[in-house]
């Protein structure tokens, strides 16, 4: 017997905003991303130092970040820098900010 599959219920704008939360949804992504963002360039080893997490676990969590587009990379060598996508944090805060406006509006009307 064969069965049928809903296509994607979701619009695209809401599946891509889910999944860039999800990059967010860790407390060591967080943190990456406060350290990048306070820094005046863009770093390299230093994010190990400043974390209380083993190396690969810190590039678990990078490669995530990337992944979203939330941060950038630039190859020196054999060594790997970091920085904050400052564009795509900006876009993933604007967007979220509407969602949870619109969010917020609807609670405000809803009677539970």
């Amino acid at each position: 017997m064969l069965t049928k599959t809903k296509e994607q219920p979701f619009d695209a704008a809401l599946v891509g905003l889910a999944e860039e939360a999800k990059a967010l949804a860790h407390p060591a992504r967080l943190a990456i991303l406060r350290f990048l963002a306070a820094q005046d360039t863009c770093i390299c080893g230093e994010i190990v130092e400043a974390l209380p997490l083993a190396q690969a676990t810190v590039s678990r969590h990078l490669k995530v970040l990337l992944e979203a587009g939330l941060i950038q990379v630039t190859r020196k060598g054999t060594r790997s820098c970091y920085c904050v996508a400052p564009d795509a944090v900006g876009e993933l805060n604007h967007r979220l900010g509407c969602f949870l406006d619109d969010v917020e509006e609807g609670g405000r009307s809803a009677s539970c």
